[in-house]
């Protein structure tokens, strides 16, 4: 079987030094669009941190998985914040495992979640999971429903941020070289028409938009940053993004396609915020 959840679950974590520098942090912004003038890293930087690869792609290397990169997506990410603000510059010893292997019978998702640490302590979790079109069907634990019901009263605020035609190359100088955002027959490959959108960009802009409409444009107030991505986004379109005040201290957050009749882009989204 291309995943062996025992291997999986019971492998080494994987272990590594990262560092990265304020142009790492510019270069980042400018990949998502995020206006130049943040005083700290927009919080989502922390998903792409460092010369190793997203989580994603990351967890494919582990012993009990040999799967097509291309049957591979991107199912959703969540990032808690230990310290804020994020330094703009440091360096940091990263701990990555598998947590959890999920039977979803058409498809398995594997939970990569990542620990980053400095010497004064711990910085952030991340929780990429991973989605593996073909490999599901041995009997296992489906795990939790990612459903979550949009609410039902009108947007507290929306907003439509488009996005570039040359935004994943934009975002592919962070550390994501997935040829499913660049290359034409690899993604035709994995079922689209052309190359798609990351998915971490798409996160960093959501909420980056958030922060700098309902946050005071203060990204120290993120605490934490779920989301699942219901869909994909080629690069030109807009994203029309929907934000609730759900309680003093969370936000609700829905993303469409506006350019595909607000086709779904990210659902069960929530901001954690001060």
């Amino acid at each position: 079987m291309p995943i062996d959840p025992r291997t999986v679950l019971t492998a080494a974590p994987l272990v590594g030094d990262i560092a990265w520098t304020d142009e790492d942090v510019r270069v980042y912004h400018r990949g998502i669009g995020a206006r130049p003038d943040h005083p700290h890293p927009v919080p989502a930087f922390a998903t792409t941190a460092g010369p190793h690869a997203p989580g994603v792609t990351r967890a494919l290397t582990l012993p009990g998985i040999d799967v097509d990169l291309a049957h591979v997506l991107h199912g959703a990410q969540s990032l808690t914040l230990h310290r804020r603000p994020l330094p703009p510059a440091g360096t940091a010893t990263t701990t990555a495992r598998i947590t959890a292997v999920h039977d979803k019978t058409k498809a398995a998702v594997l939970v990569m979640r990542t620990e980053a640490a400095d010497a004064h302590g711990p910085l952030w979790t991340d929780e990429a999971h991973v989605y593996v079109r073909g490999e599901g069907g041995w009997g296992g634990d489906r795990g939790p429903s990612a459903r979550q019901e949009p609410p039902t009263a009108p947007p507290d605020h929306t907003l439509d941020r488009p996005t570039r035609e040359d935004q994943a190359l934009l975002h592919r100088l962070s550390g994501d070289d997935n040829p499913l955002h660049t290359d034409h027959d690899f993604a035709a490959r994995a079922g689209f028409e052309r190359p798609v959108l990351h998915g971490l960009c798409t996160y960093g802009m959501t909420l980056e938009a958030v922060v700098d409409t309902l946050l005071d444009g203060d990204v120290t107030r993120v605490r934490s940053y779920t989301a699942r991505f219901a869909g994909i986004v080629y690069p030109g379109e807009t994203l029309r993004i929907r934000m609730w005040r759900h309680d003093p201290r969370t936000v609700h957050v829905t993303v469409g396609a506006a350019d595909r009749d607000d086709a779904p882009v990210l659902t069960a989204t929530t901001v954690e915020h001060d």
